[in-house]
């Protein structure tokens, strides 16, 4: 998908006729929904006129422009792909093109990689060769008409305003490729030569446009052999009982639908811990390494990002096939061989949000139809008490209805294994019988040798106990129920102490994708070193594990008599607001879900307590009090 299509020479005239940026403005509006803002419009009526002209002065007239060419399954824009014929292969040729109007540049703080400009306060902006050079890796990685084109893609950072040499000059010397090459204004007349060099003078482009904007999109098989070495060479996952089961379960029905038109649904379910996302990756490298056409998606921005740094951190290019639940709203119907979708709980109604191309709005689709529709098999990964959010549709009943009314079969595996929790099957049932979500109510905890359970009497014990953990050298992080009110850090970069009990007070883990002095983003948290000193909430903690786990129970669900209560104004998700929305049963489920989350996050043991005395009082009754504060 493009804003704006049109040969060198047609493009030209709009700028003459000074409506190029007004129709590249109403055609973003047309399809994000959103008005181009006024530096967008001033950097097409600026920089398109330049390339159309350097064109039509090489004699390029009929190379067809794609102007902000959407990246395949991605919200990312090409500024302007050139589409023709090579003049020597005869083959089609696209040159991707990064327009940048500086003037001046320099390395920001003598890092080759980064760039500042004065523009933009001096912070640090990627290299424009190494930024153009990553367009072209993931166009050709994921559009399935260049896969059995090599070559036929090249890439350039155009520099046009920049006519003083020494203005620019610490950023000549970056490592260049043909994916990425740089031009500024000086350059002119080689740039007019790097443009003959690609494109036939006398051949249109817009059958070569045609073929690339109508493509297919899907993983290909250079990518997939990289993934498979950097997924399954990298960790050598066991797979047991069940779980081999559901991997080979795939594994038969991928071939399966590949020798006949066959499409059907796996569904595996488990609780925390029962490695479905060791499964998950198991499948993604073994698939990979077999070169079907498989990508990962979770509805989990810390989930995937978390992936993405850990599974292609040898591989920038291994990082794009761990996607979102919402990046397949335009994915061709069974473009791909395999669907895994971790965290399947987090699916939601609708993939429609506040950044969502206009006219995907006006024809909607379930975010599991599109889900479901995107691949041959579909394999969805799920525990549905894990679903904590309103809107989350992820369960095996949703799953199991839809595939029934496209009539497709489902083949079903419930995993019966636990890892998680000291891999402690009591502890789990420990924990749903608490929180009411398995009969028979409230237990007392029976010390199984497995794992450990503690009550502290208040969260700076809590405290206090996970730090001499930290200091015997295990993982441990805090989290909480969302009952305290967030604050953005302070302008001089320190956090707010939002959850506060009495004299205690710590803040919460940051929201951004910065990290903020030694405060991780929030897609780290569970993870990276500093996360300990701020309080997690569910939607940074799931899907992650860590040694000890902390919680405090808030005063959003306590204990009266012989039944838990949930309060719900003393919940402050923005989520749980609206009860047009969320009625107060759909309110109490999803909360006792939330506490199922944070319950289960440890893999040696878990500190809990309550800011609610009577609830307090309970939780002492079930656990044994511990005498002594020691490090395990």
């Amino acid at each position: 998908m493009s804003l704006l299509r049109a040969d060198a020479v047609a493009v030209a005239a709009l700028a003459l006729e000074g409506t190029l940026g007004v129709r590249t403005g109403e055609q973003m509006r047309h399809v994000s929904g959103r008005r181009a803002s006024e530096s967008e419009m001033r950097s097409w009526d600026r920089s398109l006129p330049v390339l159309a002209q350097d064109l039509i002065s090489a004699g390029l007239g009929r190379v067809e422009m794609i102007v902000e060419h959407a990246l395949p399954l991605s919200s990312k824009r090409i500024d302007v792909v050139l589409a023709g014929q090579h003049p020597r292969t005869r083959k089609p040729s696209y040159l991707v093109v990064e327009l940048k109007q500086w003037s001046a540049a320099r390395r920001w703080e003598g890092e080759p990689g980064l760039v500042a400009l004065a523009a933009y306060g001096n912070r640090p902006v990627l290299h424009p060769v190494e930024q153009v050079r990553g367009y072209c890796q993931y166009l050709v990685d994921f559009t399935r008409a260049l896969h059995d084109l090599p070559g036929s893609v090249r890439g350039a950072a155009y520099l046009h305003n920049a006519l003083d040499e020494r203005a620019v000059d610490e950023l000549r010397d970056y490592p260049q490729d043909s994916y990425g090459r740089l031009f500024t204004g000086t350059d002119r007349a080689r740039w007019l030569e790097h443009l003959t060099s690609l494109f036939d003078p006398d051949v249109a482009g817009a059958p070569y446009a045609d073929l690339l904007l109508n493509s297919a999109s899907a993983p290909s098989k250079q990518l997939l052999t990289v993934a498979a070495q950097e997924v399954q060479e990298r960790e050598q996952f066991i797979l047991l009982g069940e779980q081999k089961v559901a991997y080979e379960l795939v594994l038969h029905e991928v071939a399966k639908a590949r020798r006949s038109d066959h499409k059907s649904v796996v569904l595996v379910t488990g609780g925390p811990g029962s490695g479905k996302s060791v499964i998950a990756l198991s499948l993604l490298g073994e698939l990979a390494r077999r070169g079907r056409t498989v990508v990962h998606a979770t509805g989990s921005r810390s989930f995937t990002q978390t992936l993405r740094k850990v599974a292609g951190h040898r591989s920038i290019s291994t990082k794009s096939l761990f996607k979102y639940f919402n990046d397949f709203m335009t994915a061709e119907r069974n473009g791909l061989d395999v669907l895994i979708l971790d965290e399947a709980h987090r699916i939601r109604e609708s993939s429609v949000d506040r950044w969502t191309p206009k006219d995907l709005r006006q024809v909607p689709r379930t975010q599991i139809d599109e889900l479901m529709a995107a691949a041959r098999v579909p394999v969805f990964l799920l525990d549905q008490h894990q679903v904590v959010r309103p809107g989350e549709l992820g369960t095996s009943e949703d799953i199991e209805r839809h595939a029934a009314s496209l009539g497709l079969p489902v083949h079903r595996i419930d995993l019966d294994v636990q890892f998680r929790c000291g891999g402690s099957a009591a502890y789990v049932t420990w924990v749903l019988r608490l929180l009411g979500l398995a009969p028979g109510g409230p237990l007392r905890w029976q010390p199984d040798g497995a794992f450990q359970v503690e009550t502290a009497p208040s969260p700076a014990d809590l405290e206090q106990r996970l730090r001499e953990r930290l200091a015997a050298g295990f993982g441990a992080r805090m989290t909480a129920g969302y009952c305290w009110p967030w604050s953005n850090p302070r302008d001089d970069g320190s956090l707010v102490p939002d959850v506060a009990v009495g004299s205690w007070a710590k803040p919460w883990n940051l929201r951004g994708d910065r990290a903020v002095g030694d405060a991780p983003p929030a897609a780290l948290w569970a993870s990276a070193e500093g996360g300990f000193e701020q309080v997690g909430c569910v939607y940074t903690a799931q899907g992650f594990e860590y040694h000890w786990n902390g919680v405090l129970l808030g005063p959003d669900f306590v204990w009266r008599t012989d039944r838990w209560v949930t309060v719900r104004s003393a919940n402050r998700d923005p989520d749980f607001r609206n009860r047009s929305k969320v009625g107060d049963d759909e309110f109490e489920r999803l909360v006792r879900n939330v506490y199922k989350v944070l319950l289960t996050r440890g893999m040696v043991g878990t500190v809990i307590t309550s800011v609610d005395p009577e609830t307090q009082a309970l939780l002492e009754r079930l656990v044994e009090v511990r005498s002594a504060v020691a490090a395990e």
